[in-house]
């Protein structure tokens, strides 16, 4: 299976997962869902993930959101709920980890580091309030990580890397928004019906990467 190839079954198995999202079918999204995220490993290893230190980290990070991706479909399970968080968490640091075999633009660090505290601080100020005690902690752990990723991500996109590197992680923290407002402010389809497709843009994104960077 080519490049191309695995791109399409990761749109047309998006589309079914969003049929199934607006129909809250939960044998819909077990049947889309796993097929859509191993669809976007499988672009990374055609794109050449295997061959670099970097391209194996991406691959990683993109094999540890499938694992979340599959732990956040059951339904009322808190502690499912949060495996699939530490999951997401653990692949933003396997996506720091390769950004940080890569040169990187120490400005474009910094713009992007002040860029990300003001707009995940604007974030917090309207999540925390609807947080449980409980996931605050996690929460702020979370916004820190992802913080890091994408800004190295830029920094690495500001060294004369591939555009795709920053877009692709920038595109992953905004997604992370919907989830976000999904389970703790407003549980509806709306967060779903963008938020996905930015997902799985941004993971397409980043697993193409291998193959326009280098080792």
């Amino acid at each position: 299976m080519d490049t191309t190839a695995s791109i399409v079954i990761c749109v047309a198995a998006l589309a079914g997962l969003l049929v199934a999202e607006r129909r809250a079918s939960q044998v819909g999204k077990w049947l889309t869902k796993p097929v859509a995220s191993a669809a976007f490993m499988a672009v990374a290893v055609t794109s050449g993930a295997l061959d670099s230190d970097y391209g194996r980290l991406i691959l990683l990070g993109l094999g540890l959101c499938l694992l979340g991706d599959v732990l956040l479909i059951p339904e009322g399970r808190l502690a499912v709920f949060r495996a699939g968080v530490f999951a997401f968490l653990a692949g933003h640091v396997a996506f720091a980890a390769a950004f940080l075999t890569q040169p990187r633009s120490l400005p474009w660090l910094a713009v992007a580091a002040v860029a990300l505290a003001l707009a995940l601080s604007g974030v917090w100020r309207w999540l925390s309030p609807r947080l449980p005690a409980d996931m605050r902690r996690p929460v702020q752990a979370y916004f820190l990580v992802i913080s890091a990723m994408t800004a190295l991500a830029c920094a690495v996109s500001g060294a004369g890397g591939p555009p795709i590197v920053a877009a692709g992680a920038i595109a992953f923290t905004a997604s992370d928004i919907s989830v976000a407002r999904d389970r703790f402010v407003r549980q509806e389809f709306a967060n779903r019906a963008w938020g996905l497709p930015l997902y799985y843009l941004a993971q397409v994104l980043l697993a193409l990467s291998p193959s326009a960077i280098s080792g």
